[in-house]
């Protein structure tokens, strides 16, 4: 088993989060945001469960450069080169490949865990055993791994994979067959019933070798851009020469860039809890419910002839809800949001509608 020393978690933290508007801002967005009141942000959690796999000074956070202060003050034992700073949202492909280059500076033999800062696992140490089972896969084999949960309702938000047949000596892991992005419903029934299929987390473990080969392989562009780029990493040029690296970088996901391309793909699949917590109707799944189906996620919210209801307000205000059903209701210090659970989606058509009319002011 790879010794703690060479294990490397990348941790992405560069989202804005709008479909968890309007608790998620672009100024504090979801990851920085103690959104199931447990008295740690996502990230601070995603950091915790991060340092029970390798040491603290091997967990890199990528994120936004407006975030950075943000990431020093909730991680205070993060140190400032421990944060690759972002000039520009450009998906996951980029993120990635930078976080990659940098490490291979230090630890070319490194195996990377590449993980969102948003997501909820609930059985840390059934999380810890798969990753840790997907590491000895990865140190011995060319392989891009990604961790796929098994589904517990047919859900129209993820991304599926197909298994293939198992591979021997290891729990739970399959070369994948195929990628599906996300399903409409009656697909996602079929999805489930067949038992083939499993939720693609965005989770992914490989060796720094093997990542660094796919990227040449499938997004050369980028892999000679941050190759260029890792002559000035550590130095005081580098935020300037990734600034331009970004500007000329195409936006594109590993998913679809690369873990749907190459043919040395595997997937290890588990439970332990997982949701990405993308939306209110996700968080809605996950937080303790009244016997009428409503969740208050705040001390003074009364709740009249209503179900099946989420309601928050970030401050002490009363709330007052009667007559509804399956709605999501969100109360801030300046925007109020009242909508149809089964019309979350549109959460991102209104901030973009908002941005427009009104500008920076309420996203």
């Amino acid at each position: 088993m790879a010794e703690r020393d060479n294990l490397y978690c990348i941790i992405m933290a560069g989202g804005i989060g709008s479909r968890f508007w309007p608790l998620s801002r672009t100024s504090r967005p979801k990851q920085f945001i103690d959104i199931l009141g447990t008295g740690k942000s996502l990230l601070q959690q995603t950091f915790d469960r991060m340092e029970k796999i390798c040491p603290a000074e091997n967990i890199l956070i990528v994120t936004s450069t407006i975030y950075r202060d943000l990431v020093l003050e909730q991680l205070p034992r993060v140190k400032p080169e421990q944060i690759l700073l972002e000039p520009m949202r450009r998906n996951t492909a980029p993120c990635i490949a930078y976080a990659t280059y940098k490490i291979q500076q230090t630890n070319p033999n490194a195996i990377a865990i590449v993980a969102p800062s948003d997501h909820l696992i609930l059985n840390e140490d059934k999380f810890v055993e798969t990753v840790m089972n997907a590491v000895a896969f990865a140190e011995k084999n060319d392989a891009l791994l990604t961790l796929g949960i098994k589904p517990s309702r047919p859900e129209t938000g993820y991304g599926y994979i197909q298994v293939d047949k198992p591979v021997k000596g290891y729990s739970g892991l399959h070369k994948v067959k195929t990628f599906t992005e996300k399903p409409n419903l009656e697909l996602a029934k079929v999805f489930m019933d067949s038992g083939e299929f499993f939720w693609n987390s965005g989770l992914f473990v490989w060796s720094l070798n093997s990542i660094s080969n796919a990227f040449d392989e499938h997004l050369p562009e980028i892999s000679a851009l941050f190759k260029d780029a890792s002559s000035s990493f550590g130095s005081h040029v580098e935020n300037k020469i990734i600034e331009k690296t970004y500007s000329e970088c195409r936006n594109i996901s590993i998913d679809y860039g690369i873990m749907e391309k190459a043919d040395n793909v595997y997937v290890v699949c588990s439970e332990f809890g997982w949701s990405d917590l993308g939306t209110w109707g996700s968080l809605y799944t996950h937080v303790p419910k009244n016997s009428k189906g409503n969740a208050a996620l705040s001390k003074n919210v009364k709740m009249y002839n209503t179900e099946n209801t989420i309601v928050s307000s970030s401050n002490n205000k009363l709330v007052v809800v009667q007559g509804l059903s399956d709605y999501i209701v969100v109360d801030t210090n300046d925007v109020l949001l009242i909508c149809k659970m089964q019309d979350e989606q549109q959460i991102k058509n209104f901030v973009n509608d908002i941005q427009l009319e009104q500008g920076e002011k309420f996203s």
